[in-house]
């Protein structure tokens, strides 16, 4: 009677102690948006690049 008893405490605590587990459909977590901020480049970098090129194909179109 006392193997009864124990083995029925054993599956009693086993099946309350799988109550409480991890179910995925619960948990929602929400996307964490991460932004970082750019130092500005000045003004004149972006031409310079463009004024180079547009120079390199007036001397290849003088050279012909």
């Amino acid at each position: 009677m006392k193997k009864l008893a124990l083995a029925v405490a054993f599956a009693a605590a086993g099946t309350s102690a799988m109550a409480g587990s991890y179910a995925k459909n619960d948990v929602v977590m929400e996307p964490v948006v991460v932004v970082e901020e750019t130092e500005q480049q000045s003004s004149s970098a972006a031409i310079i690049v463009p004024l180079i090129l547009l120079a390199l194909v007036a001397a290849a179109v003088a050279a012909d």
